[in-house]
């Protein structure tokens, strides 16, 4: 069975996760530089099946756009036009930060860790998977 890949995007810095083959666990893959994340796609999708590209849409509590959205939409046109045989589907991230810094407290990461935005990035797009997988699992 293919894996479901998640993204959170961002300017600086792009969170990505993966299920496993049986899509019933989240795991977090890596950060990167937004430049490379085409790149990286094309060296992770030559390694891995993967049906379907979940991609955080940014909206403020009255769902109206916010700073990141314009970008996000662009990243999500620059998917389409590398990887049309992917569907691409827009998942709610407000809060996942928020919930990243949470778990990263529970799981008992001392403060420096927790200043890792990369770590937070890479948690945000677990929990956006692992959220995607409990309502469409």
């Amino acid at each position: 069975m293919p894996r479901i890949l998640c993204i959170d995007y961002g300017l600086k810095r792009t969170g990505i996760a993966v299920t496993d083959p049986l899509q019933i666990i989240a795991t977090g893959l890596t950060t990167i530089h937004p430049k490379d994340l085409i790149t990286f796609l094309k060296d992770y999708f030559a390694r891995e099946q993967v049906e379907l590209i979940l991609i955080g849409w940014p909206t403020n509590w009255d769902d109206s756009a916010t700073h990141a959205t314009a970008h996000v939409e662009k990243c999500i046109k620059e998917l389409q036009k590398h990887f049309p045989q992917l569907p691409v589907k827009k998942v709610d991230e407000r809060y996942t930060s928020k919930l990243a810094k949470d778990a990263m407290l529970e799981m008992g990461l001392k403060k420096m860790q927790r200043r890792n935005k990369a770590l937070v990035d890479e948690i945000a797009a677990t929990i956006m998977l692992q959220e995607y997988l409990r309502v469409n699992g």
